[in-house]
């Protein structure tokens, strides 16, 4: 049922995605395979490694031979399971890749940044948001260490998707893909609903002062690309990367951070939380997004993992866990976060998953 509904939605959204394909006049792409190809490729190497680290781990001690660890991968992924999993995980980059096309065609609509500025001086009493964090923390270091912040997103995003499915129940990983999916397509609404560039574009004059880094070089980048597809649409290279409302390195960290929240990875959690306050301030401070982009980022992730509950069946109520499709127990969690085994009839290995 999880996966039927995760497939569901992924039609659903590829559907839309050919119909704008359709209005717009343009098709689908995968540029340089950035968006499915080499996404599918990486979480597939990933997904080798982290199986093998899994496999090596639950292997007693004194027996991890590479015949041992093996034969305990094979355990832990027999052929049903393997196959749901990396359904779901295909279904979420089917999803990525017509997340990005509608994100590229979205600059075809007349851009509201003014009125996102507008909103945001409002907010901050005729000042601009960005300024102000410029004023507080300088423009020197703090633009490079919040860049780093910025910057680790993508890493972060890639290796929650492929270890997502390592859960100690399936179930779970499939809510987490599930809230995955969904953000990705509550962001690209988002895009259609408030067309917009972001306050590097709008107020150039709030960033001048920053030194010129790899976030400079990129907005740089993207406006070109958003001008070469104005320009020649149908250019078999014409592929734009750049909105602004709302933030969706704000709403996919918050997604994370809410469900290492439900899985009870609670050392995980607060850290998290820490990022993802940074990367809320890093976004404002580099210019990718207006201040009024955070709290919308922040409400389409909670939103992402309500519906992500929902698309994958839900957790317990009580949090202690149940047998998911494949006999597997989760762990519960002690009194300090710690995931602790329950205690269980020893059985032979082969006859667990």
């Amino acid at each position: 049922m999880a996966l039927a509904r995760i497939w569901t939605v992924t039609a659903a959204f590829v559907a839309v995605t050919l119909i704008r394909s359709a209005v717009v006049g343009i098709p689908v792409k995968d540029p340089g395979g950035a968006f499915f190809v080499s996404r599918v490729a990486l979480t597939a190497a990933l997904f080798a490694a982290f199986a093998l680290l899994e496999g090596w781990l639950r292997s007693p001690r004194g027996r991890r031979t590479p015949r041992a660890v093996w034969q305990t991968v094979r355990s832990r992924w027999p052929r049903r399971r393997l196959a749901v999993a990396w359904s779901a995980l295909l279904a979420y980059h089917v999803v990525y890749l017509s997340y990005h096309n509608l994100k590229s065609w979205d600059v075809l609509n007349r851009p509201r940044d003014a009125q996102l500025s507008a909103v945001d001086r409002w907010l901050f009493r005729g000042h601009s948001p960005a300024v102000l964090l410029h004023d507080v923390l300088g423009e020197g270091v703090a633009a490079h260490l919040l860049l780093g912040v910025y910057e680790a997103f993508p890493t972060l995003v890639v290796l929650v998707v492929a270890g997502s499915v390592f859960t100690p129940r399936l179930r779970s990983g499939l809510t987490v893909l599930a809230s995955l999916i969904w953000v990705w397509v509550l962001g690209v609404a988002t895009y259609y609903l408030v067309p917009s560039l972001g306050p590097f574009h709008d107020r150039p004059q709030d960033f001048a002062g920053l030194p010129e880094t790899l976030a400079s070089r990129t907005q740089a980048l993207y406006l070109a690309q958003r001008a070469h597809l104005l320009a020649h649409p149908h250019a078999h290279d014409a592929f734009a990367q750049v909105s602004a409302f709302a933030s969706l390195h704000v709403g996919v960290t918050t997604v994370i951070t809410l469900m290492a929240g439900h899985l009870g990875l609670r050392r995980v959690h607060r850290v998290l939380v820490v990022f993802l306050a940074l990367t809320s301030v890093a976004t404002v401070y580099l210019g990718w997004h207006f201040a009024v982009d955070v709290p919308a980022g922040l409400a389409i992730g909670w939103f992402a993992v309500q519906l992500g509950r929902w698309t994958s069946g839900g957790e317990s109520a009580d949090g202690q866990g149940h047998d998911d499709d494949h006999g597997e127990r989760q762990p519960v969690a002690d009194e300090g976060g710690e995931r602790v085994p329950r205690h269980e009839p020893q059985q032979p290995r082969d006859a667990r998953q």
